[in-house]
């Protein structure tokens, strides 16, 4: 039976590496076993040979990428890519950094999305450390017998020893004393991505968040920490599943809320001053105020707030360029009001303060559509805290094509979470009021994006110009036949690159200026040919030299505003470059020259 020669497979991944590809691949043959079997069989034969066997690190390479193309499914890839991380980290951090484009995908959005729907059904080893409720009064503890214990395991995997004799010799011991933590990505759950509350599966978010600190930015992954404040879940169907191995109970709220994120950060700061910590996909409610909270007290930064909006002025700012625009002259209509929308919308007016107008004048050119309708001033009295700044003196607008109507804007950004909320009809709205409309459906996962690619070229007659959250494939536009590629607005772009530079000059905060110097380098490094194509930003398999570039320019951004320190030597554009380059972790070295 298939079940029979699967536990086969199993004996023969575990002897000699190859004799378990052999075992693999016999038993499923023989056994005509399923497709999903077949998959997992040769992946445990593969990943049997990559832990022992002595072929050069680019074949290693080469055999983990063959073996990833060869299964279809999305999660299953992810799953696949979780294996190798595990059974070989070098081989899985080259292929990473060598195949970004092709990779990314499937250790982030959107397939990461499911991943976290899933999490607790994967059967996966969690890499990262899980702060709950219960731990109240003992997270320190938790963070520092975390940190100590995967630092021992790196140390015993590259001595080659197991338990036993890494304390022997005294290996578990130095590894404690091994560089700290430069950068923490930390969820509590409430909203990923544009799924909602998935509890303790919004591990899965941190995971492949931290990821992408080492792929697209270079920093070394034993200095990056992945959080989940598992504080309960609100997700009924969570709660009934018998997979869920999160808490059990409804969400924290209030004081005693309060209380564990402080806990946390104080421990953090305490062990780790110059960490970077991340806050990744809270609900509206805390988003705001944690980040408003603690963004003096140390470096830190809510990617979804203000990495989202970087990327997406980024790629306002390169459209400008196809379009013949100025930014001065832009409205921009933002449909959802959430924290991803009003920080880009505030990052977009301080841009625009700097064209020469006044900050009342930049916040004008923002609207904003929630699910009651236009935000302005009659609505007032029932807005939240967040929404305010941007309820203007407009008349009010119940739907998106009457707001449309009204406010005639030359952009229209989708972060709603509503798939397919843009529609033929607004798509035409849109061009009826503009030569080339900018629209940008940002929500993700792929399903909750407000319109695919191939609708917007379809409606707009190919004139659209076009960024969204999770990739789509490239369009022939059919007047002309140009193959046109939809540029995809993913903040790996940006807060790698931010988080590197703080590491690298001990930035004592992040400042918004930081983030609108990151998104006004970023636009001028793509050049006219990549947005003709349709590709606002540079190629994601050239990421590594963007953030170098990026990387550079925040770390004199850092320095000359007094927020960090230069490395000795360091003073130049050139210097800051170079310096960069040598500190960027490479996935061959068992010691990388990065002390990051």
């Amino acid at each position: 039976s298939s079940s029979r020669a699967a536990r086969r497979a199993r004996r023969g991944a575990s002897t000699r590496p190859d004799d378990g590809l052999r075992a693999a691949l016999d038993a499923c043959a023989r056994a005509m076993a399923t497709k999903l079997e077949l998959e997992r069989a040769l992946r445990r034969g593969f990943l049997a040979l990559a832990r022992a066997r002595r072929d050069d690190a680019m074949t290693r390479v080469r055999r983990a990428m063959e073996a990833f193309r060869a299964i279809a499914d999305p999660l299953e890839r992810y799953v696949y890519l979780r294996e190798l991380q595990r059974a070989s980290a070098e081989t899985f951090y080259r292929a990473l950094v060598r195949e970004p484009l092709e990779l990314m995908p499937f250790v982030y959005t959107p397939t990461v999305g499911e991943a976290c729907e899933k999490y607790h059904r994967l059967g996966i080893e969690t890499n990262g450390v899980y702060i709950t409720a219960d731990d109240a009064g003992r997270v320190g503890a938790k963070l520092r017998g975390h940190w100590d214990r995967a630092a021992a395991a790196r140390a015993r995997a590259r001595e080659g020893l197991d338990g036993e004799a890494a304390k022997r010799r005294g290996v578990d011991r130095r590894a404690r004393d091994d560089d700290g933590v430069a950068v923490a990505v930390v969820t509590d759950g409430e909203r990923i991505l544009g799924l909602g509350d998935l509890g303790a599966g919004g591990m899965g978010i941190s995971e492949g968040k931290i990821l992408l600190y080492t792929v697209c930015a270079g920093v070394r992954p034993s200095a990056c920490l992945p959080v989940c404040l598992d504080v309960g879940t609100n997700n009924q169907r969570l709660l009934d599943d018998p997979n869920y191995k999160g808490l059990r109970r409804t969400r924290l709220k209030g004081e005693a809320y309060d209380a564990l994120v402080d806990e946390f950060m104080r421990e953090m700061r305490a062990w780790q001053p110059r960490c970077l910590v991340q806050f990744e996909d809270f609900g509206n409610a805390n988003a705001f105020r944690i980040l408003e909270k603690y963004r003096t007290t140390g470096p830190c930064f809510n990617d979804d707030i203000q990495g989202t909006a970087a990327i997406t002025l980024a790629a306002l700012l390169s459209s400008l360029r196809a379009t013949k625009g100025k930014l001065e002259d832009q409205k921009v209509l933002f449909y959802g009001a959430g924290e991803a929308g009003v920080g880009i919308g505030e990052l977009i007016a301080m841009a625009m303060e700097k064209t020469g107008m006044s900050h009342k004048e930049a916040m004008e050119r923002c609207y904003f559509m929630d699910s009651k309708g236009l935000v302005c001033k009659s609505r007032l009295d029932g807005l939240q805290p967040h929404k305010v700044a941007f309820a203007h003196d407009v008349e009010y607008q119940p739907d998106l094509l009457s707001a449309i109507s009204a406010v005639k804007p030359t952009a229209l950004i989708g972060v709603s979470t509503i798939g397919g909320a843009f529609t033929e009809d607004v798509v035409k709205a849109m061009c009826a009021l503009n030569e080339r409309p900018i629209i940008f459906p940002l929500s993700n996962p792929t399903s909750k994006s407000e319109c695919t690619f191939e609708q917007a070229m379809a409606w707009s007659d190919g004139k659209v110009v076009f960024a969204s959250g999770s990739p789509f494939d490239p369009v022939v536009r059919p007047r002309d036949g140009v193959k046109v590629f939809p540029a995809q607005a993913n903040n790996a772009y940006v807060f790698p690159a931010l988080g590197f530079a703080a590491a690298l000059t001990g930035a004592s905060q992040i400042t918004d200026d930081l983030f609108l110097a990151a998104a006004e380098s970023l636009a001028s490094i793509t050049t006219d040919a990549e947005i003709d194509a349709g590709h606002l930003f540079p190629d994601m398999n050239s990421i590594r030299q963007v953030s170098v570039t990026l990387t550079a320019e925040i770390c004199e951004m850092i320095v000359k505003s007094g927020l960090g320190r230069a490395p000795s030597g360091v003073s130049t554009h050139a210097d800051w470059l170079a310096y960069i380059e040598s500190h960027q972790y490479d996935p061959g070295e068992e010691q990388p020259i990065s002390k990051l």
